[in-house]
C-alpha cells in the first residue's frame, strides 16, 4: 500500500512540478499535489469582467421657437395684422397669413419699441402691440407731407396731410469702408434736411449699389427697394426699403418732399455721388427745420428716368 502512495505521489509531482523539482525528493510539494491543496501565497485569481452597458442613441431635440412666425395662419395672426395696421405699420393685406410683410411690419414695431428685432410675434411682442399706440412724429411741422428717417432706430415715417400714413423699416449706411472702380468711401448716410429731386423707374446701378425704384434726395443717396433689407446699418449710403413698399413709395413722395434724416452722422455722400440728373449732395446740415426748396425750374411733375430691372 506504502510503495503504491509514493508512485501515486510521484506521479502528481511530476504533474505539478516538473522531474526536475520532483528528482530532489520534495515530498512536501508531492504531498501537497496529490491531495490538492495550495498555500495562502499561491491562492488563485479571479478575474471579474466589468458589465458592459450599451448607451442608446442620442436624438437631438430641436426646441421650437418661441411665438409664432412667417406661415403661420390663423385668428391670432390676423388679430396681430389688424393691431399693427392701425398703427399704421405696412402689414399688406390683413388676412390672417403671417407672410413677409407681416415679418417686416412686426420687425419694424419691434425697433420702434426697442424690442429684439427677430420678426417672429413672441409673447412680449404680441401683448405690447396690445397696448402700443404709433409712434409720435421726430419733427413736428416738418411739412403735411414729409419722410422722416430715423438712423438709430432704422425706421421710416411717412407723413401724408401732417398724419402718419405709414411705418417701414429700413437699413441705412453701414458706415464700413468699400471700395469700388479702385476708389474708396465710407458708407455713411449723412443726416440733415432734404428734398426729393429725382426718381428712377426700375432697377438703377451707381457706386452705391443696386437701387430699386429709387427716390433721390441727396446727390446719390435714395429710398429705394432692396432684396435684402437686414434689421441693421448695412448700405452703402442709401435708405433701403422692403421692396414691396417700394412699389407704392415713389407715387407718395412728389418732387420736392421734405426728407429729414436724424441721427444720421455729419459725414459727405459716398463718393459725393450725384443724383443720375446730376444733382449734387445736399450741403444743409440741420435736421430740425424745412429744408430750402428746390432751385430747379421747369414742370413741377417728379422727373423720372425709366430702366430695365439687372439681368439675373
Amino acid at each position: 500500500m506504502t510503495a503504491v502512495i509514493r508512485k501515486l505521489a510521484a506521479v502528481a509531482c511530476v504533474l505539478a512540478l516538473g522531474a526536475t523539482a520532483c528528482s530532489k525528493g520534495d515530498s512536501r510539494l508531492a504531498k501537497k499535489a496529490i491531495a490538492g491543496t495550495t498555500s495562502a501565497t499561491d491562492a488563485p485569481t479571479t478575474t471579474t469582467e466589468a458589465p458592459t452597458t450599451t448607451l442608446p442613441p442620442t436624438t437631438k431635440v430641436t426646441t421650437p421657437l418661441p411665438g409664432f412666425g412667417r406661415g403661420a395662419r390663423g385668428p391670432e395672426v390676423q388679430a396681430l395684422e389688424q393691431r399693427l395696421a392701425e398703427m399704421h405699420y405696412d402689414v399688406g393685406a390683413v388676412d390672417g397669413l403671417f407672410d413677409v410683410m407681416t415679418v417686416n411690419a412686426v420687425i419694424a414695431f419691434q425697433k420702434v419699441e426697442g424690442m429684439s428685432r427677430s420678426g417672429r410675434a413672441t409673447d412680449d411682442v404680441v401683448a405690447k402691440v396690445r397696448t402700443a399706440s404709433a409712434p409720435a412724429p421726430m419733427v413736428p411741422g416738418g411739412g403735411a407731407r414729409r419722410v422722416e428717417v430715423d438712423v438709430n432706430r432704422q425706421i421710416l415715417l411717412l407723413f401724408e396731410n401732417n398724419a402718419l400714413y405709414r411705418v417701414l423699416p429700413v437699413s441705412t449706411g453701414s458706415g464700413k469702408k468699400y471700395c469700388v472702380d479702385g476708389q474708396c468711401a465710407v458708407a455713411n448716410t449723412p443726416g440733415g434736411s432734404f428734398r426729393t429731386t429725382w426718381r428712377v423707374n426700375g432697377w438703377h446701378t451707381s457706386r452705391l449699389g443696386k437701387l430699386y425704384n429709387p427716390v433721390f434726395f441727396n446727390g446719390g443717396i435714395a429710398i429705394h427697394g432692396a432684396l435684402s433689407v437686414p434689421t441693421y446699418p448695412a448700405s452703402h449710403g442709401c435708405v433701403r426699403i422692403p421692396m414691396a413698399p417700394a412699389e407704392w413709395f415713389p407715387s407718395h413722395v412728389p418732387k420736392d418732399t421734405p426728407v429729414y434724416v436724424l441721427n444720421g452722422k455729419a459725414a459727405p455722400v459716398p463718393f459725393d455721388e450725384p443724383a443720375p440728373n446730376g444733382a449734387p449732395p445736399s450741403s444743409v446740415p440741420t435736421t430740425t427745420t424745412a429744408p430750402p426748396t428746390s432751385t430747379t425750374t421747369g414742370s413741377s411733375s417728379f422727373p423720372t428716368t425709366t430702366t430695365t430691372p439687372p439681368a439675373p
